[in-house]
């Protein structure tokens, strides 16, 4: 994708090459790098669906329709994935105000980040 990205843009990459499909992802370099075309690689977290009787993990945030999303998506918190920007195919939306401060939140908890 050459369009430019932003902090908290919803993607969708596939970040293993095993995957039969792409997934959705959150973009969470900051927006310094993200609008810097030079730097090759991004860092995200990956989304999966989320199954109607699953509920979410504890280091996982759930984004819907109102960030971009046609489903139920969970996105794990507990790893952070490094991608190449070309890798990304498409910009879904944009994650709404109070999701980014629950992924905040969750991140600082997950990897016990002093505040």
């Amino acid at each position: 994708m050459n369009a430019p990205l932003h902090q908290w843009d919803v993607v969708k990459v596939r970040i293993n090459p095993a995957d039969r499909d792409e997934h959705p992802a959150i973009v969470i370099s900051p927006e310094e790098l993200c609008a810097n075309l030079h730097k090759a690689k991004v860092n995200v977290l990956y989304g999966t669906t989320r199954r109607p009787a699953s509920a979410a993990a504890p280091h996982d945030v759930t984004l819907n329709g109102a960030d971009g999303l046609e489903q139920m998506t969970n996105f794990d918190c507990s790893y952070i994935y490094t991608i190449e920007r070309a890798k990304i195919s498409r910009h879904l939306g944009s994650v709404a105000a109070e999701r980014r401060r629950q992924i905040g939140r969750k991140l600082i908890a997950t990897f016990r980040l002093p505040m």
